[in-house]
């Protein structure tokens, strides 16, 4: 299983609508994905239709280290190869606590989940039942972002081209180095850029990206009136609007990242 955190600490970026379409379109692939709603806004929960505001979240248990089975963490989604470890503001409560704890494993809590084993599935543990987790974290570096980045293989950092998001691409790299202190494997995979528009001064921001920094760029994804209009609708994009510029920029950047067309 590679496990994938969603991450820049600048807000509206796009990051949980990465998360939910990179998801299915890595489902659309054949692929087995398991979800980690890391952000108390509990907006990724609430893209595939499994947010419960009334009772302490899942994600919640997990960060306290208040479960027994994976099973009781873990929602199935009505696409059969997406499961679900949802969130709610519970979150913010038990990440705060965490933070007077003196233990530790304050920083190894999501890895328990990791490698728990699945009543349903027997001897098979959730590193083998899936084949990507990916997680989708707030825009801050709490300790349940930490403990999403000490089980992190790889980071993908969503931006828009303005100037802003560019000078801040510098502070998510200082923070991904620092984290290999506890996770020597953890790499950043690259950028991608969201909510493109083809106007000079945007052309430039990717010109600027391409030739003056390291960064590589994982795919662009284009602007589009459909995206607003499907947040009323709790779709992947590819199913509200399979031929506008989003759907397509999500699939042909799953597509390059995966080598698997669909």
């Amino acid at each position: 299983m590679k496990t994938i955190s969603i991450l820049n600490l600048k807000g509206g970026v796009a990051k949980t609508f990465t998360a939910a379409n990179m998801a299915y379109e890595l489902y659309r692939r054949g692929y087995k994905v398991l979800l980690i709603d890391n952000d108390k806004q509990g907006n990724l929960s609430k893209a595939y239709s499994r947010y419960d505001a009334e009772n302490v979240a899942p994600v919640t248990r997990l960060l306290a280290g208040d479960w027994e089975n994976a099973d009781e963490l873990i929602q199935h989604t009505e696409y059969e190869g997406i499961d679900i470890v949802t969130a709610n503001m519970s979150l913010f409560g038990a990440t705060w606590n965490l933070t007077k704890e003196d233990s530790e494993n304050q920083i190894e809590r999501y890895k328990a989940l990791v490698y728990a084993k699945m009543q349903y599935y027997g001897d098979c543990t959730i590193y083998g039942k899936y084949d990507y987790c990916i997680i989708d974290n707030p825009p801050d570096i709490g300790l349940n972002v930490v403990n999403a980045l000490a089980i992190t293989d790889e980071v993908i950092v969503p931006v828009k081209v303005d100037e802003d998001a560019l000078e801040g691409l510098d502070i998510v790299t200082e923070q991904i180095e620092d984290a290999k202190a506890f996770n020597p494997a953890l790499k950043l995979a690259g950028v991608l850029i969201t909510s493109y528009q083809n106007t000079d001064g945007e052309a430039a921001g990717v010109e600027w990206l391409e030739q003056k920094t390291d960064f590589n760029i994982l795919g662009i994804i284009r602007y589009s009136k459909k995206v607003a209009e499907n947040t009323f609708m709790r779709k992947p994009i590819y199913e509200y609007s399979p031929c506008c510029g989003a759907a397509k920029g999500y699939k042909k950047f799953v597509t390059a990242y995966t080598g698997k067309e669909r």
